[in-house]
């Protein structure tokens, strides 16, 4: 007997892939009446969904089965993207409890990266917090006018994302995420170096959903002995004869607060005629700034980076920690701020880590239950589920999601 079953799962495409990527996702299910084929089934669709969630990905995926054995699957990601080859490469079992990983063959389907098509997720305001961008050689900045860039460029972001309102901005610009600046993010296994659990703590002290940081790679002069003083050197500069251009590269990385995940990264990069500190057009926060060749260059740069920090967000699902869990009356650390209201309907997900893994990125399960808002305030909301929590093991620090 043939039947097909047929899943979507709404979640967010936020990039495409040039080539091939070969990825794996867990998933869990229970075994009912020791029906271990059914269990199988959720627990790969589940896994699919981890993958997902991982990479942020738009899935609808149809797997046939026959006599209770899956004999095909396909899915796809979007117009631009594909999963193919989506397998089972282990399987374990403890007590009713099922686990299996599936490993999936990732491709962009025309070769570049696609747009998404948001979700609900798109209409509410995800929580965002943005960190110091440090200079890595601090000497190229040659005076004050330039040494405090890696808090003023931020302040910059802050107050353009704030200002096209699309986000709940957090300014942190006095925090440094990373201390290893060049290697910035990757890091070895040094709790003093780049840790991605530092941008989930700071996340969860702050309350934010993600976490952006940067890194100014580069701020130093194209001919550092075009500014010399001699006769000889003032009078090239002013025919036009010396280079006194000035470079300008930044990174920025967006990460999942609740995993620490990267989700976003790109450099920016420009050069512009500078002006020396004198002239009132020096750097960041002077006099004259946005006046300056070099500083129009930089504004447009942080123009472009306020551009990209809020497409690669707005294909993100939404996500609200949940605080308390009462009976079947779920509490969420969110509300009307980021733009909830009562009778949005809400997916509930457990988060779960294992012993052989504690350090490892939380694992999300699908519980299956939604919630129903009924009482929204402004940085907090609450309803009902249709079981009691203990029943499904919400907790605190869980999440519900919205695609």
């Amino acid at each position: 007997m043939m039947r097909s079953m047929l899943l979507f799962w709404m979640l967010s495409l936020c990039t495409g892939f040039a080539h091939g990527v070969v990825l794996e996702g867990v998933g869990h299910a229970n075994i009912r009446e020791n029906n271990l084929d059914q269990a199988r089934t959720e627990a790969r669709q589940a896994a699919m969904r981890d993958l997902a969630l991982q990479y942020q990905a738009r899935v609808s995926t149809r797997d046939t089965m026959e006599n209770g054995q899956l004999v095909g699957s396909r899915t796809e990601l979007s117009a631009m993207a594909q999963v193919r080859n989506a397998t089972i490469v282990d399987e374990y079992r403890s007590g009713n409890l099922l686990r299996v990983i599936v490993r999936a063959e990732m491709s962009d389907a025309k070769g570049k990266a696609g747009s998404c098509k948001a979700g609900q997720a798109s209409g509410l305001r995800k929580r965002v917090a943005v960190t110091a961008f440090p200079i890595t050689r601090p000497e190229q900045g040659g005076g004050a006018a330039l040494d405090d860039a890696g808090e003023q460029l931020p302040r910059e972001l802050v107050a353009r994302l704030q200002q096209q309102g699309q986000l709940q901005v957090l300014g942190a610009t006095s925090l440094q995420l990373f201390s290893n600046l060049p290697d910035a993010p990757t890091s070895q296994k040094n709790p003093a170096s780049n840790q991605l659990t530092n941008v989930v703590q700071l996340a969860r002290e702050l309350g934010a959903q993600f976490v952006v940081a940067g890194v100014i790679r580069d701020i130093g002069l194209a001919d550092p002995g075009a500014w010399g003083s001699s006769i000889l050197d003032r009078m090239q500069r002013g025919i036009g004869m010396a280079d006194t251009s000035r470079r300008f590269e930044a990174e920025v990385m967006v990460f999942d607060g609740f995993s620490g995940s990267p989700v976003f990264r790109q450099r920016f990069e420009t050069s512009a005629r500078w002006q020396p500190d004198g002239s009132g057009t020096g750097g960041f926060a002077s006099a004259g700034f946005e006046g300056s060749e070099w500083g129009q260059a930089v504004e447009g740069v942080i123009a472009e980076m306020t551009a990209a920090v809020n497409n690669a967000l707005a294909c993100q699902p939404f996500m609200a920690r949940i605080t308390r869990v009462d009976g079947n009356r779920v509490t969420l650390a969110s509300g009307a701020t980021a733009g909830l209201r009562p009778g949005d309907e809400l997916d509930l997900y457990r988060s779960q880590r294992y012993f052989d893994s504690l350090d490892g990125t939380p694992e999300l399960s699908d519980t299956g239950v939604t919630l129903t808002l009924d009482n929204v305030h402004p940085d907090f909301s609450n309803g009902r589920i249709p079981t009691e929590g203990g029943l499904i093991n919400v907790q605190r620090d869980d999440l519900a999601i919205i695609w």
